[in-house]
């Protein structure tokens, strides 16, 4: 096996990634610092796809408290207060971070200033952007920063475990896959960033890229630690529908087109959304989502089974300036935006839950940090789009800032447990002894499950009809195998991993969802549909260990602000 030491290790190149690699140099460019990817830096990743912006409180009249007040009311409460504070407060210094350090050129206004668009669920427009192409400009910046900063790289180089010392108190390192060769590779280091992403390709409709499979919220798992929220995964309203014999559906139409006067239709032509919510199209995306569903299952929908959005309305000129890459990609698709109806869907998109962690992005296994989507606790029960790329940066940054003090402080390299790395070797070459068998079939059934019974609508019933499906399509994976001969770029072989981390990452989310009685933002349970409570909010916390899921509940801190109280200070009366 080979074996690799860096003092610290990141794995994912988003935003975060990136972001703490430049942070953690500049802080001190004298401790080698590692990027490791899946893919390609630069080409892959979550952050990259985003179309929307970026949230950020710079315009008059808008405040660091009132986006705070949007992001705990849009998280039905159930965000962690310093978290959500720390996102807010900092993505003010991370913009200026970005244009003027970092050289992203975002859209102006005609007298100079950032021109931010209006979003879902806030009451100021806010969202920072780049045309609908804002993660390609910012992921391109960083990229080309640390290329220059001659930062190392593992490219194609998967995650598979981490792996602890003797005695099971601290981080080692992280055991990884060589997708080009096949080698198993275990890299040494004093810290390591988990910053993979989440992505919830469970669901038959996903907007991430198929290489997103929870794999870093799976080897936290394995590893003992505990996810919080993880029932609350969030559906986009409108993925792109362009028929079921097409892996193109799911995804995104961009929010900013329902912020901008957009319309949602259903089968009939017929607007639908002020019937969920007076906000209409410009409800949060859980409402959204929901009333679309609901439109869905009452049959009212397309020949093609969804429902749409027509920005007919509007003037076709400021359409395509505003929407340039949207316009585009639909009439690549055969639709066409300006004029015509366009096919949509909800689809699974992003993960509000996560690794417990805290506002210096450090988790309770010493040597681990976190950030970005792998992270729980900022976002509670919503995430607001453009909410996620200032997540995924700030909290990057702070990590980037804080491991190497953390180095000088606490740092050490730390011999790994042998038998841990045997034990995870061996998991990951079951299936080459084994006869291969039909994975595209198992990943199909587990479309059907978690969208059916684990989705945008649930209960006691279909949770319980999930667990039995889960468990079955565990076993069934369990005894498939996959061709051995050539282990170099073996895809059956990591796309076996990858369904292994989905199912497991897929029971948290079931076990999480049967723990919450209720109904909030993305989790809606037909057997509760009512908010309980909120002044004693509690989230849930699951935990794998010797093999089998922990739920508990823990209280919602109200460090800033209670339910019913707001930071807002309004204007004496005339």
């Amino acid at each position: 096996m080979k074996k690799l030491r860096t003092d610290i290790l990141i794995l994912g190149s988003g935003g975060a990634g990136l972001f703490a690699a430049l942070h953690a140099h500049q802080r001190d460019p004298k401790l080698s610092i590692t990027v490791a990817v899946k893919g390609l830096l630069g080409k892959c990743g979550c952050t990259r796809m985003v179309q929307g912006g970026y949230n950020v409180a710079l315009a008059e009249g808008d405040s660091v408290e009132r986006h705070f007040m949007d992001t705990i009311e849009g998280g039905k409460w159930l965000p962690d207060q310093e978290l959500a504070w720390t996102l807010v407060s900092v993505a003010v210094e991370r913009i200026h971070e970005l244009e003027n350090e970092l050289g992203c050129f975002f859209d102006r206004n005609p007298d100079g200033t950032v021109h931010q668009k209006a979003f879902a669920g806030q009451t100021f427009d806010r969202t920072v952007h780049k045309g609908d192409l804002t993660g390609i400009e910012i992921i391109n910046r960083l990229a080309e920063q640390v290329w220059a900063r001659g930062i190392g790289r593992l490219e194609e180089h998967r995650a598979v475990e981490f792996v602890k010392n003797d005695a099971g108190d601290a981080l080692a390192g992280v055991l990884m896959i060589d997708m080009r060769s096949g080698e198993f590779v275990f890299v040494q280091a004093q810290v390591v960033l988990l910053a993979t992403g989440g992505g919830p390709t469970m669901y038959k409709f996903h907007t991430p890229s198929g290489d997103k499979t929870c794999d870093g919220m799976a080897m936290a798992l394995r590893a003992g630690l505990m996810l919080r929220d993880m029932e609350m995964v969030q559906f986009h309203p409108t993925g792109l529908m362009a028929g079921p014999h097409t892996r193109i559906t799911g995804t995104i139409i961009e929010e900013g087109l329902r912020g901008s006067g957009g319309y949602l239709l259903n089968g009939a032509g017929e607007r639908f959304m002020h019937q969920y919510d007076p906000r209409g199209e410009r409800a949060t995306r859980d409402i959204v989502s929901r009333g679309m569903y609901e439109e869905m299952r009452a049959g009212r929908v397309g020949p093609r089974g969804g429902l749409y959005i027509t920005m007919r309305h509007l003037d076709p000129v400021m359409v395509r300036r505003m929407f340039k890459g949207m316009v585009e990609r639909c009439a690549d698709c055969g639709f066409d935006l300006l004029s015509g109806l366009v096919d949509v869907v909800p689809t699974a998109h992003y993960m509000m839950g996560g690794v417990a962690f805290r506002t210096d992005c450090t988790t309770d296994l010493p040597g681990l940090f976190v950030a970005g989507e792998d992270s729980g606790g900022v976002h509670g029960a919503n995430r607001l789009g453009g909410n996620g790329v200032a997540n995924s940066t700030v909290f990057g940054g702070i990590a980037g800032d804080v491991m190497p003090q953390w180095v000088k402080a606490n740092g050490g390299f730390h011999e790994p447990d042998p038998r841990a790395i045997d034990t995870a070797v061996a998991c990951c070459r079951a299936p080459l002894a084994r006869s291969a068998g039909d994975l595209n079939a198992i990943r199909e059934a587990l479309y059907e499950a978690m969208w059916d019974d684990v989705g945008i609508v649930r209960d006691a019933a279909s949770l319980q009809r999930a667990a039995g499906k889960l468990d079955e399509l565990e076993a069934r994976l369990d005894s498939v195998g996959v061709e051995s001969g050539d282990l170099s770029f073996n895809m059956a072989w990591h796309d076996w991993m990858n369904l292994k981390n989905l199912i497991l990452v897929s029971q948290a989310i079931r076990f999480a969802a049967i723990a919450r009685e209720d109904s909030r933002g993305a989790h809606f349970r037909a057997d509760y549909p009512a908010v309980r409570d909120l002044e004693n909010s509690r989230y849930t916390c699951v935990t794998w260990r010797g093999g089998r899921f922990a739920i508990d509940t823990k209280p919602v801190v109200f460090s800033r602000v209670k339910p019913g109280a707001t930071l807002l200070v309004e204007p004496p009366a005339a």
